[in-house]
């Protein structure tokens, strides 16, 4: 069952556009519940496998991705940003460039 705060991060984040990301903080601060960054996570983890919710755009805070770095998830998040113009330097997204409504 989807709860209130679940429904609100299914909708911040299918409104996260082409080209930008978002952190889970910032998500879960948009969602009404500040310090929920973890289970923001927890929410994109549970997403069934044919969703079409941009999840790849949600990276952490310190514009990284958190899947660890050899595995498949992350080359796959990595790919998708980079196909949308999101350029990584060690890894790294800039959120100061790319990050949305900041």
């Amino acid at each position: 069952m989807v709860d209130d705060f679940e429904s609100r991060v299914h909708t911040i984040i299918g409104a996260i556009p082409y080209g930008h990301v978002a952190t889970y903080g910032q998500i879960a601060k948009l969602a009404g519940q500040a310090n929920y960054s973890r289970k923001v996570g927890r929410i994109l983890k549970t997403l069934p496998k044919d969703s079409k919710l941009p999840w790849y755009r949600v990276i952490n805070a310190q514009g990284k991705i958190s899947f660890p770095v050899d595995s498949s998830k992350f080359f796959e998040q990595k790919e998708r940003l980079e196909n949308e113009g999101v350029i990584f330097l060690n890894n790294k997204v800039s959120l100061k460039e790319f990050k949305w409504l900041d």
